[in-house]
């Protein structure tokens, strides 16, 4: 109970006093966790929109790949993205191993199943005759799409919240692909499991709480806008 009491005092410390090196680190989380999330969102949102509007030969295989990534381990999608982007792997002349970019490809790939999936749940979801009726109005296709996804964004804004989740708080692949070095590609998760390893763990309770409240806010102002935009 000490150290948990301990590690809240220490975190509201680094806090208040605008520790450099945990600004910098709670800053990198975010900007790494929110770019791999946008980029989830555009990928995963077209793909699961365009999966639930289309029906073709091995649909089914399509929707049980796009279910299954949904649970990545984060250590698996480390290990590919690693060996890809290794000196010695297919891309490996882009020389991104071991950066914040590499952090940022290991979560978009760990997030964009999760965004996938819970949309083309979502635009399944929608009532059958939706779209005809989109459609018999005059609109576009390209404008039906738009209205039905639309028409989805409450769960779609879940989609986001639950892909900024995943990766906010993965620390397996982070590790893997970014190599912990300080000032350059160390995030709260994988300063956590650092401090922890070396017994401090008033630093690591610090930092997990500081986690904790980062994804608390932002998971707050999603759930503000999802439960404004609800129907009434």
């Amino acid at each position: 109970m000490d150290i948990i009491i301990e590690g809240i005092k220490q975190a509201f410390i680094l806090l208040f006093t605008l520790d450099p090196e945990v600004i910098g680190i709670t800053w990198l989380s975010l900007k790494v966790s929110g770019i791999a999330t946008f980029i989830s969102l555009l990928i995963g949102v077209s793909v699961g929109t365009l999966v639930a509007l289309t029906q073709f030969p091995g649909r089914r295989i399509v929707v049980s790949l796009i279910n299954t990534g949904m649970g990545l381990p984060p250590v698996v999608v480390g290990l590919f993205v690693t060996v890809f982007l290794w000196r010695n792997g297919p891309l490996g002349f882009l020389e991104i191993l071991y950066t914040p970019t590499a952090i940022i490809i290991a979560q978009a790939v760990i997030a964009t199943p999760i965004v996938m999936g819970i949309s083309l749940a979502a635009i399944q979801h929608l009532p059958a005759n939706l779209r005809l009726q989109i459609l018999a109005l005059g609109a576009t296709r390209l404008q039906m799409v738009w209205i039905l996804v639309k028409e989805a964004r409450l769960p779609l804004l879940a989609a986001i919240m639950a892909g900024f989740g995943g990766v906010i708080s993965e620390v397996g692949a982070s590790i893997m692909v970014g190599g912990n070095i300080k000032g350059y590609t160390r995030v709260l998760t994988t300063a956590t499991v650092m401090e922890t390893g070396k017994g401090n763990f008033d630093i690591a309770m610090a930092l997990g709480i500081i986690l904790l409240l980062l994804a608390f806010f932002i998971n707050a102002v999603l759930t503000q806008i999802q439960q404004r935009e609800r129907p009434r």
